[in-house]
């Protein structure tokens, strides 16, 4: 089954807790703090597989997970990175936030790797609290948490060349005549019901020719299978535009190639930009050859060149994709996205922190808050202190005076609730 856009939930390891523990060996009455830091969480990678080319696997798999860091053990002893999550991808994968829909990597090259969910930090063992003047702290973090965030991932596939025009016009015919890729082709609409990738060689040269299912009048507002495939052209250097010159469905060949262009345009003005060449297919149905190609030229004008072929009985096909070679020896890769659209995940930008009312209570929220309460152990009186200084030092105690907070009100940040004590 061909899957070309799925949106799936990935989440970071998190880091593993730091470790309050002290020397404990015969002969040493009073041994030093020995804890060690918790592991780092593993992180998302997405890789470009070349020996992939749908989307499948993430249909039914919608959840990814990297491992956590190992907690810290005593004698400095750190714990264990948590392994990196690899999920691989067809080259050719777009990545988006699901959010915002904002591009975090365009993946076209094979091999090539993206961090899209970097893995939380271990938390610091209580040796690193040390110091001349506090020698034996009890004071140990816990693991910070990985980033975690919905993706979509959508494949635009990687051809030279794209070949559009309405359904059972024999771009399936052609594709199976000049490659070696086996489209299902029958003598009914939608046959094809997945872009199909062939290489074409010519001489010493070589490119990538795709088939475009699913084009006909409405296809940019989704008609037909149009929406969904109409993305797969946006990568192509040069379109083949293949009509069914012939009329051999009591269709008009000049109307049929109006209607097509229109909806590329409709879709992605840059469609209008593409160098374009007609394949004017099904000669072998023809009467008058000459005299139906020249009517069909006097109405497209001289914009297009146009090349009669067989597709069924080859007549033709070599001088078009010779033609075709030769174009691309000087036309320009296509760069979807330019290296400044893309980004790398950041959870989004807040304020430091804001104080809200939720009835009696009052409400902190701020990444750098939630980040400190999730890696402080409050089963530590130490922890516990050094967390009130925390909030001292941040300002966030001067601001709860400056909202009216009293001693005895309740304050909460996450699901943490505890009594003001000025």
């Amino acid at each position: 089954m061909f899957i070309d856009k799925v949106k799936i939930y990935i989440k970071a390891g998190d880091g593993g807790d730091g470790a309050a523990t002290f020397r404990r060996e015969k002969y040493v009455d009073m041994g030093g703090p020995d804890g060690g830091d918790g592991g780092d969480g593993g992180s998302v990678i997405f890789v470009a597989d070349p020996n992939i080319n749908t989307l499948l696997d993430y249909k039914y798999k919608k959840h990814h997970k990297a491992q956590s860091g190992g907690k810290g053990q005593k004698k400095n002893r750190h714990g264990k990175n948590g392994e990196n999550l690899y999920l691989k991808v067809p080259v050719g994968t777009v990545i988006r936030e699901a959010e915002t829909l904002g591009v975090i990597a365009d993946l076209t090259e094979p091999g090539q790797e993206v961090v899209v969910a970097k893995g939380g930090r271990g938390g610091r063992g209580n040796a690193r609290f040390a110091t001349s003047t506090r020698q034996a702290p009890k004071i140990a973090e816990m693991g910070e948490q990985g980033e975690e965030l919905e993706v979509i991932l959508e494949l635009k596939v990687l051809a030279d060349v794209g070949l559009v025009g309405f359904p059972n016009v024999g771009k399936s015919t052609l594709l199976s005549v000049v490659t070696s890729a086996q489209p299902k082709i029958g003598n009914y609409h939608f046959t094809t019901l997945h872009p199909n990738l062939g290489v074409v060689k010519v001489k010493d040269k070589s490119f990538v020719l795709a088939d475009i299912p699913g084009l006909i009048e409405g296809a940019h507002q989704g008609a037909g299978l149009g929406l969904q495939f109409l993305r797969h052209i946006e990568r192509t250097r040069m379109l083949v535009h293949v009509i069914d010159i012939s009329g051999s469905e009591q269709r008009d060949p000049y109307k049929d190639f109006v209607t097509i262009n229109n909806e590329l345009l409709q879709y992605n003005e840059r469609f209008a930009l593409l160098p374009q060449v007609i394949a004017a297919n099904k000669i072998d149905l023809v009467e008058d050859v000459e005299k139906t190609l020249n009517e069909f030229r006097e109405k497209i004008g001289d914009k297009y060149k146009v090349f009669p072929i067989s597709a069924a009985t080859k007549e033709g096909v070599e001088e078009l994709f010779n033609y075709l070679a030769a174009q691309l020896d000087v036309i320009p890769k296509v760069q979807l996205f330019k290296a400044e659209d893309f980004k790398i995940y950041k959870p989004k930008e807040e304020e430091e922190f804001t104080i809200t009312k939720d009835g009696d209570i009052f409400v902190i929220e701020g990444k750098k808050v939630e980040k400190l309460l999730r890696m402080t152990n409050f089963d530590n009186y130490d922890s516990l202190l050094r967390f009130q200084r925390a909030l001292k030092k941040s300002g966030i105690e001067d601001a709860l005076r400056q909202k009216g907070v009293k001693e005895g009100d309740t304050v909460r940040i996450l699901n943490l609730e505890f009594e003001v004590k000025w």
